[in-house]
């Protein structure tokens, strides 16, 4: 089963780290990727560019809304993603575990609807 592992933090907390510290904290995430990919559990994953950068749209009766930023403020933001293939929840909890982004912020662990079941959900019910 697919999971999305989603990685929230504070950016101002990434922004106060000195080079070293910075350099450590990458080679946790390097560290991490290899860790998955050696497990062939790993999907994708990428890191997010700040919210600076983000666009919300919403279409209401009709009309296209489009809001610079994401839709909520909060003091934490996603930063990125894995998608992971594992047998269970069990697992994607502890991968999430394992992720640097766990000891720095939260990680929040979502099932992926798999594409065959998605293809036949019927959502009027």
């Amino acid at each position: 089963m697919q999971y999305m592992l989603m990685i929230y933090a504070d950016p101002a907390g990434f922004a106060r780290l000195k080079p070293e510290e910075v350099e450590r904290a990458m080679g946790g995430y390097f560290a991490y990727n290899d860790a998955l990919k050696a497990a062939k559990v790993y999907v994708a994953g990428e890191r997010l560019k700040s919210t600076s950068t983000a666009s919300t749209v919403k279409v209401t009766e009709g009309k296209t809304k489009v809001q610079d930023g994401p839709f909520a403020e909060s003091k934490e933001e996603l930063g990125g993603y894995y998608i992971i293939d594992v047998p269970d929840l069990d697992a994607a909890l502890k991968w999430a575990a394992k992720c640097p982004g766990a000891h720095h912020g939260s990680v929040e662990v979502r099932a992926i609807w798999p594409s065959e079941s998605t293809a036949k959900l019927d959502y009027r019910k």
